[in-house]
């Protein structure tokens, strides 16, 4: 029964995750989606480290497939939500979260995109911090959304009785 409600709050999260990629802002060449890095954070913080990276694949890949992002949102999003879930288990407070998605969409995600331009997007002009601020905007927004959302969550204790039913 829990990895029934794990599934489909997660299939929940990359339909939320998808149909907010309808709301894209361009920045430096790259489809920035700030609800994804929002349900990273969520994914993250309910589900689990595991969970928030395979929501972030398919997410990623659906978004592909739609022509509403790019190959970018592979790195970017599966790193992100990765190490944010990674980060909520070792030490879980929100704040950990949240760094964790920023640091590993922004920095790390920014970063690894660089090969993918370079090879699959034959963007040569790509240098390897390239990608870095247009991530690091996208998610410093999504994970400002995604406080708001988890600390609306947490005052009326909903967060909690997720967690606790989701164990």
């Amino acid at each position: 029964m829990k990895n029934t409600k794990k599934l489909t709050l997660a299939g929940v999260l990359t339909a939320i995750a998808v149909v907010g990629s309808l709301f894209s802002i361009p920045v430096l060449g790259a489809k920035c989606s700030p609800v994804q890095h929002m349900v990273n954070v969520i994914a993250g913080v309910v589900l689990g480290p595991w969970y928030a990276v395979g929501m972030a694949f398919v997410a990623s890949l659906l978004r592909n497939l739609l022509g509403l992002g790019s190959i970018l949102a592979f790195p970017g999003s599966m790193i992100g939500a990765l190490l944010c879930g990674l980060l909520y288990k070792a030490c879980p407070k929100l704040p950990a979260a949240y760094i964790g998605e920023v640091f590993g969409t922004g920095i790390l995600g920014g970063m690894a995109s660089y090969p993918l331009a370079a090879w699959l997007m034959n963007n040569e002009a790509a240098a390897l911090f390239t990608f870095v601020p247009s991530f690091l905007v996208s998610t410093a927004i999504g994970a400002l959304i995604s406080v708001l959302v988890l600390s609306a969550l947490k005052r009326t204790n909903v967060l909690n009785q997720l967690e606790v039913s989701l164990r």
